[in-house]
């Protein structure tokens, strides 16, 4: 198993690991022109050619928001999504960013969790930030990484 960056080649799995887990998916083209951007990084736990999971980040000046993460389900509970963060972590330290920010559904408390784990804060709601269904995000920040 090992933490890479993400390629073209990677897009027909992420996109559907992403399908099968959120209600309103990222386009197949929101993921491929996120890998053409010089403020984005993107990475993928594989397995030979089986991609596990991913998690992505845009920058802007020292910040950073982690856009998405997601662990296939046949692989949750085995550190993958553990992994995931603690490495685009240190890929964004090693860009300079200082801070990270990143929205989760209220209802999503294993994620929630997760986040806490690595150090993120629960520092605001967004409300009815989510559709399908409705729901608010709580805002979480991870300062000073």
């Amino acid at each position: 198993m090992e933490i890479r960056r993400m390629t073209f080649d990677d897009l027909p799995q992420v996109y559907a690991i992403e399908e099968s887990i959120f209600s309103k998916p990222w386009t197949y083209k929101a993921f491929r022109d996120s890998l053409n951007l010089s403020n984005a990084v993107y990475l993928v736990c594989a397995s030979k050619d089986e991609i596990m999971g991913y998690c992505g980040l845009y920058c802007v000046l020292d910040e950073a928001t982690i856009t998405n993460m997601a662990v296939r389900e046949e692989f949750r509970n085995k550190g993958i999504g553990y992994m995931l963060l603690q490495n685009i972590i240190d890929e964004a330290r090693k860009i300079g960013i200082h801070n990270l920010t990143l929205e989760v559904r209220k209802s999503n408390l294993a994620a929630y969790h997760l986040y806490k784990q690595v150090g993120f804060e629960a520092s605001g709601i967004r409300t009815n930030f989510y559709s399908a269904p409705v729901e608010d995000a709580i805002i979480m920040w991870k300062y000073n990484i």
